[in-house]
């Protein structure tokens, strides 16, 4: 990354920007939030625009096309608003339609016309079984309505003294035909507002155009109040970078313009933006990255560890061949409405197919026991136990060895890179010490070393290990104070090493639930099947939707944890930072 200064009139600041910002490559150094009152403008009419985008997402289009409007996207999102009030209205309604059921229809001025003769209805409801028999003998009562658990009636009185033994409830106001009515006309308007947003879909290419325009213009504002000011507001002077490949393009432009410009290589203090460059597997991932944060300037890009260890932990917590199918068939659905997020699920969704026949396992079932799969392809499936233990439990715990390890030559590696190889001596202790001891006792684990010569070797890296890790960690502190502080880090990294490892049986825990919940719903389905017959489909419903939710909770504790792996035990034991900024230039074109 380049940084360059420009310095130039202040007259032909705007100008000089507008051009910079058809060229799309030079990231100005700039705010990200609105700071003055037209850049507040510019962001609130921007918000209009994305939220009326967003509410015309699920919005089917008029048969009739070529709808007008003044403002369409402020238009859109007074009727969302509208009907959403309306809406909102109707389960009320609906539920005091039920309530008044129970009194029939009436004409309320008949009830009007026995109160002006002195008579007065009073309202009950209670139970059936609570009602005494007696009561008809001694008030003018009259039961409007029962279910056979609750009974409504009335009872007519004639004078101010009246007393009844049950508690009464309010007179309705109304008949339920009254509501019923309203209830008929709210949903009229809620389908007119309806085809008013039909009939402004087809606007919604010219919204989007609005907005990418808004926006452009809100970038070149806030780039344009970032220069500074000097010579009484003469001259303005601002900072930006451009990719090194883009250098020679760029100049001859600027060469081009009434401006002064220097140029050089970008330092780390300058904090330069950082522009990712992977190839089109790996920067599908980039998204995850961007979680955490981008790397800050000559920091490791993790995103291709990402994108291989991601991949491989979430295939490890679903773990099931069938569901990766699942995920694939989602993915093409996908294909048109999130194309990013469907090509990243297609990836994930092979990785899971391609580990569950691994681990033999189909919806749940055992490939073992199938005897239409060769011998051959059994013999790659992961053997039920390994040195007596779980095959998955010791293969997650061999993968979370092997991710970590990889983290700390990372994290040598870049400790080299910046501090040199004398400065870096403490860390190279640590590297040796642990990924040397993993490397050295798997090698005699499977009889490539034998024993004498594993000790030897064990020997060796135990005190070139030590020389660094207690007292060469720092070539310029007193050697006490390099012991002290190696004995104090090598209490943090056994507690918290281990607890890192130990991390990783999550991979083999999730695998598991997924596994036996899915065996649950297959054993309970073919209890529904019986002999067959109607049984087949209740066998069917249990086991397509057991295993569409299955699949639902799997796929998000299978996103979860493998980031967390990533950004806690990865990140931590690489040393990654991750506090660069996105690349951000100044375009015409910015995507929403």
């Amino acid at each position: 990354m380049l940084k360059y200064d420009f310095i130039l009139l202040s007259g032909d600041m705007e100008g000089f920007l507008k051009k910079l910002q058809g060229l799309g490559v030079v990231d100005i150094t700039r705010s990200t939030k609105p700071i003055d009152e037209n850049s507040e403008k510019l962001s609130a009419r921007a918000d209009v625009l994305r939220r009326s985008l967003t509410a015309l997402k699920e919005i089917v289009p008029a048969q009739k096309a070529g709808a007008k409007s003044k403002d369409a996207a402020a238009e859109i999102l007074s009727l969302k608003t509208e009907k959403e009030a309306l809406q909102a209205g109707i389960p009320q309604l609906l539920k005091e339609i039920e309530d008044r059921k129970q009194w029939g229809l009436f004409d309320k001025s008949s009830l009007e016309k026995l109160s002006e003769r002195g008579l007065k209805l009073h309202f009950y409801k209670t139970k059936t079984s609570a009602i005494n028999p007696e009561w008809q003998q001694q008030y003018a009562m009259s039961e409007i309505s029962s279910d056979g658990t609750y009974t409504s009636f009335v009872v007519v009185s004639d004078s101010d003294d009246f007393d009844f033994p049950l508690k009464e409830i309010p007179a309705p106001e109304s008949d339920y035909a009254a509501l019923e009515k309203q209830v008929e006309e709210l949903r009229k308007s809620i389908a007119e507002k309806e085809q008013r947003l039909s009939e402004l879909k087809c606007l919604e290419p010219e919204i989007n155009a609005e907005l990418v325009k808004t926006m452009a213009n809100l970038d070149l504002h806030l780039a344009n109040v970032s220069g500074t000011k000097a010579a009484e507001d003469y001259i303005t002077v601002f900072e930006g970078f451009a990719p090194a490949e883009n250098e020679a393009s760029l100049n001859a432009v600027l060469d081009e313009e009434n401006a002064i410009y220097l140029v050089d290589k970008a330092k780390e203090d300058d904090n330069p933006p950082i522009k990712l460059k992977n190839n089109k597997f790996v920067s599908m991932f980039e998204l995850l990255t961007d979680m955490y944060g981008r790397p800050k300037y000559n920091e490791f890009d993790p995103t291709f560890w990402i994108s291989i260890f991601f991949m491989l932990f979430f295939a490890f917590c679903m773990g099931d061949a069938g569901y990766g199918l699942i995920l694939i068939l989602a993915s093409f659905a996908l294909k048109k409405k999130m194309p990013k997020i469907a090509s990243l699920g297609l990836v994930l969704g092979i990785a899971t197919t391609v580990v569950g026949f691994i681990f033999h396992t189909f919806f749940s079932m055992d490939l073992m026991t199938w005897s239409c799969i060769p011998d051959g392809l059994k013999k790659i499936m992961l053997p039920s136990t390994i040195m007596g233990f779980d095959g998955a439990m010791v293969l997650a715990i061999i993968v979370g060895v092997i991710h970590l390890c990889l983290a700390m030559v990372i994290k040598t590696w870049q400790a080299t890179k910046h501090h040199g190889f004398a400065n870096s001596l403490g860390t190279w202790g640590w590297t040796l010490l642990i990924v040397g001891g993993v490397i050295v006792g798997g090698l005699a684990l499977i009889g490539v070393l034998d024993s004498a010569v594993t000790k030897w070797i064990i020997i060796v890296l135990g005190v070139l290990s030590a020389l660094g890790i207690f007292f060469l960690n720092d070539l310029h502190r007193n050697p006490l104070l390099n012991f002290g502080s190696g004995l104090w880090e090598t209490y943090n990294t056994a507690t918290g090493l281990l607890g890192d490892v130990l991390s990783y049986l999550r991979l083999y825990a999730l695998g598991l639930a997924g596994a036996k919940l899915g065996e649950a719903f297959n054993a309970i389905g073919l209890q529904a099947l019986g002999d067959g017959g109607a049984g087949w489909i209740a066998f069917i419903l249990i086991v397509v939707i057991g295993h569409v939710l299955n699949v639902a909770m799997c796929v998000l504790g299978a996103f979860v944890h493998p980031l967390r792996l990533n950004f806690l035990e990865f990140f931590k034991n690489s040393g990654y930072e991750g506090t660069g900024r996105k690349y951000n230039p100044l375009t015409e074109n910015i995507n929403n």
